[in-house]
């Protein structure tokens, strides 16, 4: 039973990472990337990383990986959560520098491209939870407030990466692309139906008592 455990452990860990890492690797083996300056592939490269670390924060949260204790899984959230937002600067500055009238039309919400307003709704609110988890202590948001306030705008940021992503026609390559949004998807579908499900159970305990 517990060689099972280990090596179900195992699997689950060497699954995220391929799942993250399959994407990144399509995504570098490209033919695009020729044509392409580094500061742009510096840019693109830290989106695709970004939506590898949107799989992992609900993986997290619901506790779905192995081997860390709950107190590591909530440090390792708030970690991945500030280099997700320092992803996202990068790969707005990024292609900013490459081409800053498109970058305006994005962040105004008048660019042509159907892709960029759903990236823009997410970063806006990556960027809005960043700040309120530095500033929870001295807001005194308490836990119930700050699941009131985190929960939608995580769901925010998922529809709007996945849809960002799925949009796009660039170096990811589509099946591997694909297969990485489902699997965000499908992450943070798991846990929201979870913590709906305690939350339930909590309510019909404490209703008995």
């Amino acid at each position: 039973m517990r060689g099972w455990k280990s090596a179900r452990a195992v699997l689950i860990w060497v699954a995220l990472a391929l799942a993250i890492g399959v994407p990144i690797a399509a995504a570098a083996a490209s033919e695009q990337l020729a044509w392409r300056g580094p500061v742009y592939i510096l840019a693109g490269f830290a989106g695709i990383i970004a939506l590898g670390l949107v799989l992992a924060q609900p993986l997290l949260i619901g506790g779905y990986l192995p081997g860390l204790s709950a107190y590591r899984r909530r440090r390792a959230h708030h970690w991945i959560g500030g280099t997700l937002a320092v992803a996202i600067v990068i790969h707005v500055a990024g292609l900013w520098f490459t081409s800053p009238p498109d970058m305006i039309d994005a962040l105004t919400y008048t660019s042509p491209t159907p892709f960029s307003p759903f990236g823009v709704t997410a970063m806006w609110a990556i960027f809005i939870v960043a700040v309120l988890a530095l500033l929870r202590r001295r807001l005194g948001l308490r836990l119930r407030t700050w699941r009131i306030v985190h929960i939608p705008l995580a769901i925010i940021i998922v529809a709007g990466s996945v849809v960002h992503c799925l949009l796009i026609e660039g170096t990811m390559e589509t099946i591997s692309k694909v297969a990485l949004c489902a699997l965000v998807l499908a992450a943070t579908i798991k846990v929201m139906i979870d913590l709906w499900r305690r939350r339930t159970l909590r309510g019909e305990s404490v209703a008995r008592q």
